[in-house]
């Protein structure tokens, strides 16, 4: 598993002026019991490389009172650092870097970083809040630069992220992936598989592809998480041609 950032105190949900809301529409503060050191990573719930991330995480120690994080501010040339380059379709200026809260696999709660366009903050900001109400798990949540900004590395690892400037993995004629606008969201890879051309993307993905059954972290039609995106706006890769579960774009 990925390292989580501990939390301290209550925090209040904070936004920058300009980059859309940070309003929060979740539950009152919850109460974090102590927990114990998380199991060591499976081929189901892998572990991260070990890079110096925007963002990492760690279980809460102690028992402590928590609300829903969502702050907002600029991205910039500097803070993308690979996943984004000269020639990409948006520039670091119509990016944002959301800092958010999120529970992990062991019921611990941890903040991670996500870079996405700044006309679609306040659609996430619904869906991740959403998320957070409901205790849904996610492995690891980081920008794609902790991974050398590679979609395949950032998948196999489980991570949950957003822009990356890159084409489309598609049939067809080469063109800017969602992700390359930062309008496109894959949220739990390994949980949630894209199936391409008879591959499975991660390969670690394969034990997921029944999408019959539930399992922690997975998304499955008319589901709470899948009503939150949709309810926003936003798209479901699981109804593409080659059903793509992990995404959701705009």
């Amino acid at each position: 598993m990925t390292a989580v950032t501990r939390l301290t105190g209550v925090l209040l949900v904070v936004a920058l002026a300009g980059c859309g809301s940070a309003a929060g529409d979740v539950d009152d503060a919850v109460t974090i019991p102590a927990r114990t050191p998380a199991p060591a990573a499976t081929a189901s719930s892998p572990a991260a490389p070990a890079t110096s991330a925007t963002s990492a995480t760690s279980p809460a120690s102690t028992t402590r009172r928590h609300r829903f994080v969502w702050q907002v501010r600029p991205a910039t040339r500097a803070t993308l650092g690979s996943s984004w380059r000269p020639g990409c379709p948006v520039a670091p200026a119509e990016l944002r870097i959301v800092r958010l809260t999120f529970w992990t696999f062991d019921g611990d709660l941890a903040e991670g970083d996500l870079v996405l366009n700044r006309d679609v903050v306040d659609r996430a900001h619904r869906v991740f809040a959403t998320m957070y109400r409901t205790r849904f798990p996610m492995r690891s949540v980081r920008p794609v630069t902790a991974y050398g900004s590679s979609d395949d590395r950032s998948m196999a690892a489980d991570n949950t992220s957003a822009f990356n400037c890159r084409r489309a993995v598609a049939a067809g004629p080469p063109t800017w992936s969602n992700h390359a606008y930062g309008r496109a969201i894959d949220v739990n890879p390994v949980e949630n598989p894209y199936l391409f051309q008879g591959n499975v993307l991660p390969p670690n993905g394969r034990a997921f592809t029944d999408r019959k059954r539930a399992a922690p972290g997975k998304i499955r039609r008319g589901d709470t998480v899948h009503r939150a995106f949709r309810a926003a706006g936003f798209t479901w890769g699981g109804d593409f041609s080659s059903p793509d579960y992990q995404h959701f774009d705009r």
